[in-house]
């Protein structure tokens, strides 16, 4: 029996090598790289930065960012599937499987290839106007539209909340003309010079500019308000809860990756958010730590595809045949 106990194990053990995927406690073994589907200075990139750099200590291994931006997250998903590496890892936010079988006839990736392996925070999202538009809420905002049918226009930065504000312009009746934009940056330019009418977004892509009195802040998305603009009512408050939406932020690995080491991925994430250092950070920038193990994360997942799939419904949109997979199988 002993015997038998030892030939499975070097078996086991012999597999492990050949199949590329060192186990948990030998990784990693190089450079880990975070592929991010926005750009420099979004909430998401802002986030991964500070995360990489306590990473990097704890594995004794360079951990960098790379921003991919670019037809809505799935230039950098590409990467990931295409890569399938245990060392490359997609950071950012959960419109990969929520959002784009509704925007998507055809996806380069199958949904069951992204795997998630930890949450790590909520964005505050923020609806914001040029100050030079002379709007001030979200009421004066909807009246001026409606005044003016087609001729204001609006943009995002991620698929699902592209899918929640044209589900909320239907539900309101209002007609606003969508701007397509590969990077947040030259948004954040419009918006600021009164180009960009509407502009859906986190709070790190708008703070500079609502600071610098060029963009107006008037509600943000959350069911809550948000205790670092305590002032800045929530969509619903304002009386229009078609528009309310969770940002949600994580780690995601591809379908091969074992559960121990998503697991190890998770746990050690879950410690760098427990630093008070990176959680005052990310508050001042206008996230919200909320740490979660692959499990959680997919529960969260969950719960925003039920959100959008109620939007897509408003905008009479189907999912394309076979590209919802669910997330919550094999998770640890």
């Amino acid at each position: 029996m002993q015997v038998l106990k030892a030939l499975s194990a070097a078996i086991a053990k012999s597999a492990g090598a050949l199949s590329g995927w060192p186990a948990a406690a030998r990784w990693p073994q190089r450079t880990v790289t975070l592929l991010l589907p926005l750009g420099v200075g979004s909430s998401a990139d802002i986030s991964a930065r500070l995360i990489a750099e306590k990473l990097s200590t704890n594995w004794r291994q360079p951990v960098v960012v790379e921003n991919r931006p670019g037809l809505d997250g799935l230039v950098a998903i590409e990467v990931l599937t295409e890569v399938r590496d245990d060392h490359t890892l997609f950071f950012g936010p959960a419109s990969a499987l929520t959002a784009h079988p509704y925007l998507h006839d055809v996806l380069p990736y199958d949904q069951g290839d992204l795997t998630p392996i930890a949450r790590v925070s909520a964005t505050v999202v923020t609806v914001c106007v040029p100050t030079s538009l002379g709007v001030n809420s979200l009421p004066e905002l909807v009246a001026m539209t409606r005044a003016q049918p087609g001729k204001l226009n609006w943009a995002t930065t991620t698929g699902a909340m592209d899918l929640i504000f044209a589900g909320f312009l239907k539900s309101a009746g209002l007609q606003m003309v969508k701007i397509r934009y590969r990077d947040t940056v030259q948004a954040v330019s419009d918006v600021a010079e009164g180009r960009l009418h509407v502009f859906q977004a986190g709070l790190p892509v708008v703070r500079a500019p609502a600071q610098a009195g060029q963009v107006k802040i008037i509600a943000i998305s959350a069911s809550a308000r948000a205790a670092v603009l305590p002032e800045v009512p929530t969509v619903a408050e304002a009386g229009f809860p078609a528009l309310t939406f969770e940002g949600l932020v994580g780690i995601y690995g591809t379908r091969e990756m074992p559960v121990d080491q998503r697991a190890r991925i998770a746990t050690d994430v879950q410690a760098a958010l427990a630093d008070p250092t990176i959680v005052t950070q990310l508050f001042a920038s206008g996230q919200v730590v909320v740490p979660g193990t692959a499990a959680e994360f997919g529960a969260a997942i969950e719960k925003q595809r039920a959100r959008v799939a109620e939007t897509a419904k408003v905008l009479g949109l189907k999912a394309a045949p076979g590209q919802f997979i669910a997330v919550n199988r094999d998770v640890c």
